[in-house]
């Protein structure tokens, strides 16, 4: 599979990859060579990226994915590597964030502390 994840700012990742773990809206989504040809929303969440040598782990700020021809055209909002995050900050955030959530009283609260809390989860399962 040819893997490319583009940012609004650039070109993240642009490589080989022999298999994927996409986090989609409606759970994960394996993505082998011949997949059936296929567009995705994808959720704030951890896509594991399966190499001829190992897994990384990439964390994904929401976006859509497309299958065809192996290849894995993917446009996020944001996308981070373990090597990037501080993990001690990840997990602060992570707690913050819970806490944020539990407290959230409105609508409007709980849907804004919701994506305030996968982003701190994906970033914290990241680096763990």
């Amino acid at each position: 599979l040819q893997v490319s994840i583009m940012t609004p700012d650039r070109v993240f990742w642009n490589a080989e990859a022999e298999e994927l773990i996409l986090p989609t809206n409606t759970g994960q989504m394996g993505i082998l060579t011949n997949h059936i040809p296929l567009v995705t929303a994808l959720d704030i969440g951890v896509m594991l990226v399966r190499t001829s040598t190992e897994w990384i782990s990439v964390a994904l700020m929401g976006g859509f994915a497309q299958i065809q021809d192996n290849k894995v055209i993917i446009l996020v909002n944001e996308a981070e590597q373990a090597d990037t995050i501080d993990p001690n900050e990840a997990e602060s955030a992570l707690s913050d964030a819970k806490k944020v959530l539990e407290v959230a009283s409105n609508r409007k609260e709980k849907i804004e502390a919701n994506l305030i809390f996968k982003r701190a989860r994906a970033r914290y399962q990241v680096v763990k």
